[in-house]
């Protein structure tokens, strides 16, 4: 077909929709039909990766290559030491990047391509322990392995049975499977993958105290129980928190004063300006410890339908105060 006869066809959305979906059924069936291959080989392969000192090293050529970083990088965040090299860069010196210590987890479909078969001999007389992922037992890349975990599909989804498709869609799907049960016999805790993901939203739920976003100093709005009335609004007012302290001379928590308050006050027509700060404010207001999680006290915020929380040290003295404006800005809720 012409170049010119390719741009003359007809777009069939019908038939777009048609491969789209039978796409979609044959990777479906090539992920589930690894469950049948898992047995003491997987567990096997889990155990040495567990159990290796030195790193994972993940090698694989054209899409496996592409799938072999995604791998790597699963790993790497979920408490695994991975690192990914290239087997035609092996050939020219990075091999020099694996040594005993390490284990190699080799991909390939066909367990014969050229630039993996050509260092498999030399990883064997290092001494590095050898898991295939590979859907081809009877391969030069299964031969060698230590462990081989077979990846094997029926049939590409692409229709001329050629593109890396449901074979590498079962890579995939079998180097997550290897990651899950790494991360669970590590007892990797979500702690644990915030701090690989300190960037991300959940690194900054797991990682961010109270103390890195709370206001501190003379940014904490507080007045003590005899202030009078205008006192307390002018404190409240110049810091900009919709909410005012109130505590005792050893800068304990005796009270709160908040906007809400105020607009309850005023609508049952009480007469505020000979009140004293003590008279008008909310007593045992709900506090926060500095070594809190941030996302602890936007939790206590949601549960007690309130925008501020007043923070103590552990004296119990007031040491600080947030509102929800400033978990949001630092990204925590």
């Amino acid at each position: 077909m012409t170049s010119q006869q390719i741009q003359a066809t007809v777009f069939n959305a019908q038939r777009a929709i048609r491969l789209a979906q039978e796409t979609l059924d044959i990777e479906a069936d090539a992920v589930l039909g690894l469950k049948q291959h898992l047995g003491a080989g997987f567990a096997q392969a889990v155990e040495m990766m567990l159990k290796v000192k030195g790193r994972v090293v993940v090698m694989g050529m054209g899409k496996s290559g592409h799938i072999g970083r995604k791998i790597t990088a699963t790993l790497a965040s979920t408490g695994t030491a991975a690192m990914f090299v290239h087997p035609a860069e092996a050939s020219h010196g990075d091999l020099g990047m694996i040594k005993p210590v390490d284990l190699v987890l080799a991909i390939s479909n066909s367990g014969e391509s050229e630039e993996l078969t050509a260092i498999l001999p030399m990883i064997k007389r290092m001494g590095a322990p050898l898991i295939a992922l590979t859907g081809k037992a009877e391969s030069t890349l299964a031969r060698y392995a230590t462990v081989f975990l077979d990846c094997s599909v029926k049939k590409e989804a692409c229709p001329l049975n050629l593109a890396p498709t449901a074979s590498t869609t079962a890579q995939l799907a079998m180097g997550d499977a290897l990651a899950v049960a790494l991360l669970d016999a590590r007892g990797f805790k979500a702690e644990d993958f915030a701090r690989s993901h300190p960037g991300g939203a959940l690194g900054r739920k797991l990682l961010t105290l109270v103390s890195d976003v709370m206001r501190s100093g003379d940014d904490v709005p507080k007045v003590g129980p005899g202030a009078s009335f205008s006192e307390l609004m002018r404190e409240m007012s110049a810091k900009g928190l919709g909410a005012t302290a109130i505590v005792g001379d050893d800068l304990k928590v005796l009270g709160i004063f908040t906007d809400g308050d105020l607009r309850r006050l005023v609508e049952k027509g009480i007469d505020l300006r000979s009140s004293t700060a003590e008279q008008v404010m909310h007593p045992r207001p709900s506090v926060v410890a500095r070594d809190a999680l941030a996302v602890e006290a936007a939790e206590l915020m949601e549960l007690n339908r309130i925008t501020s929380v007043l923070v103590i040290d552990e004296a119990g003295q007031l040491c600080g105060a947030l509102n929800s404006n400033d978990l949001m800005r630092a990204k925590v809720i």
